[in-house]
């Protein structure tokens, strides 16, 4: 399954052609995170760029963040023309291949996230997602449209062929379970240390670790694990996240 994720879109007319887009080249949903303008998914302007598709007020859904919308994602990708944080920027050309094949897996939900029209996704933004990539144009002009964007992803996906998904034993985390476990991790192991700037460094490692690195429920069990024998006993609802996760071992579970 496919999401596209508009964070903070200004036009009606972008938002509305991307749900048009979601129509034509699906399977695939539409959230928005903070449009600029709440009226904006009542507009003409949006009614008219999504003519054709049905029952547009259910298929649209607003939500206050992007971790709210990645929360039970698999996979989750960035589309943005600058580097954040010192990440590597993907170009859309090698990484399509992969991502159509991710698309294509039964167990796999991704995440196609795109910024604002003004400026694009902030770096706490692009925080959330697992990977960033850049679309590539020519010299003469290195903007391009937010739906032209979304949809040249979408085709791409769409006519690619991808080989069929093969059953396989391994579940990939969602982002729900993903936050439960880096809050624990930073909670436990950040407790260990001994000095400030030392707990400061170890939390922003298992950030940029666990937010991005290819994760199955089998590795996030063994981490809670690890993280249980220590003595960390916290539960999802302790740190202010949602209960119930796929990863994380029963009390009665010893191994």
């Amino acid at each position: 399954m496919i999401r596209v994720v508009l964070v903070r879109p200004q036009g009606p007319r972008n938002v509305g052609s991307v749900l048009r887009l979601v129509a034509n080249f699906g399977p695939a949903e539409l959230f928005v995170v903070r449009p600029v303008r709440p009226s904006l998914l009542i507009h003409p302007d949006f009614e008219q760029m999504s003519h054709g598709v049905e029952n547009i007020a259910s298929r649209v859904r607003v939500v206050d963040s992007v971790p709210d919308a990645l929360a039970d994602m698999t996979a989750s990708y960035g589309f943005t023309s600058r580097s954040r944080d010192h990440r590597r920027l993907i170009d859309w050309r090698d990484v399509r291949g992969k991502m159509a094949c991710r698309c294509a897996a039964r167990d796999e939900r991704v995440a196609l996230v795109f910024g604002s029209e003004e400026n694009g996704l902030t770096g706490a933004e692009t925080d959330p997602c697992q990977e960033l990539v850049r679309m590539p144009t020519s010299g003469e002009h290195t903007s391009i449209n937010l739906a032209m964007s979304v949809g040249i992803v979408l085709s791409t996906l769409f006519f690619d062929e991808a080989p069929s998904a093969e059953s396989s034993s391994s579940t990939p985390v969602t982002g729900a379970d993903r936050a439960f476990l880096i809050e624990r991790l930073k909670d436990v192991l950040g407790g260990c240390t001994r000095t400030a700037p030392a707990r400061r460094d170890l939390v922003a490692s298992i950030e940029r670790v666990f937010s991005r690195a290819p994760l199955e429920t089998r590795d996030a069990r063994a981490w809670h694990l690890l993280v249980r024998a220590i003595g960390g006993e916290a539960r999802p609802q302790d740190y202010g996240l949602p209960g119930g996760t796929r990863s994380e071992p029963s009390v009665e579970d010893p191994a």
